[in-house]
């Protein structure tokens, strides 16, 4: 099939699925290799070069627009890249570690994620924080409002679900800036499930709540991990909103820079990752979505998930690749 079909009929080609999923791959194999060592910066490190390595072997002409930060900060997969061998044009959010904490420690949940989307249609946003809520599929529209309190949102998730507040479950990071947030959920009478990291993972989780026991994300955390949740959401259904926390002049003029013309506006999901979107992640350690990588008698197991927008696919690829480090 020919890889630039896409440009003609505003979809992505169905062949990009299987060639993303090769991308996060081998991100989760070469950050799993630093599994527990209690090194973030290395096992970072090596994720963003395989991942590179793999990117610009793809047919596409691809613009990182979420990437590991601007070019100043970040040698590789930085804001603004251009990579790939040429071919239909697209823009690209990636984490090659998402959890890089979770990984130096071993613990549930890091992944290696990608979105790829048709050019101009991710959110093209600076590597500042941003506000988030979340949920999942089979809820009236607008029924969580990134503006209401969160009991107002709990108690509007819990009418739409029939159910009791104390029946919901949130997902909030664990961080000291969730103080106030963590105490007003409880005084909700609602559950909580704190995670030290992977606020991706977290937000997709919303998806399945029967299976992951969470039915609603909120809190802060980065914009990155934001428009990559938004681009999974878009393909597996639910709601998610979300406000860039531009709190510096300095944070403003750069956001400004890349065509953010309001500081203050809540971003919908679908205008964080719009049109046809692919989605892919990689399992580095456990979780609940997705099992670590496996090395094993001269092999490495992969466990991934591909999905895309436009059909609402979703692909659980289970993988055993010969173990180049053997060979």
């Amino acid at each position: 099939m020919d890889m630039t079909s896409s440009k003609n009929t505003g979809h992505l080609d169905r062949m990009l699925t299987m060639e993303m999923a090769r991308v996060v791959e081998a991100a989760a194999v070469a950050a799993a290799r630093e599994r527990g060592q209690g090194d973030e910066k290395i096992a970072d490190q090596v994720a963003v070069d395989a991942m590179r390595t793999e990117l610009n072997n793809l047919p596409i002409s691809g613009r990182i627009v979420i990437g590991e930060g601007e070019r100043d900060e970040a040698p590789m997969l930085y804001i603004g890249e251009e990579v790939g061998k040429g071919g239909p044009e697209v823009d690209i959010a990636l984490d090659p570690l998402e959890g890089t904490t979770i990984c130096a420690k071993n613990q549930p949940n890091s992944l290696a994620v990608i979105a790829i989307a048709e050019r101009g249609k991710l959110l093209y946003a600076p590597d500042v924080y941003m506000n988030k809520i979340a949920i999942g599929p089979g809820y009236p529209a607008g029924v969580v409002d990134i503006d209401a309190s969160a009991t107002e949102n709990l108690h509007a998730v819990a009418k739409a679900k029939d159910c009791k507040v104390s029946e919901i479950s949130t997902c909030i990071m664990d961080r000291s800036r969730h103080a106030d947030l963590i105490a007003e959920v409880r005084a909700a009478g609602a559950a909580i499930r704190l995670i030290g990291d992977g606020d991706v993972a977290g937000i997709i989780h919303t998806t399945e709540p029967d299976e992951t026991g969470i039915d609603l994300y909120m809190g802060i955390g980065g914009a990155p991990e934001g428009v990559l949740a938004a681009a999974a959401l878009r393909c597996t259904g639910g709601q998610m909103q979300g406000r860039l926390i531009l709190d510096t002049d300095e944070k403003i003029e750069r956001a400004a820079r890349m065509g953010v013309d309001n500081p203050n506006k809540a971003y919908t999901m679908e205008e964080m990752a719009s049109g046809d979107v692919l989605f892919a992640a990689t399992g580095v350690t456990d979780g609940n979505m997705l099992r670590g990588v496996k090395f094993k008698d001269g092999m490495v197991d992969t466990h991934t998930v591909v999905m895309r927008s436009s059909t609402g696919t979703v692909r659980w690829i289970e993988a055993r690749h010969r173990d180049s480090t053997k060979s």
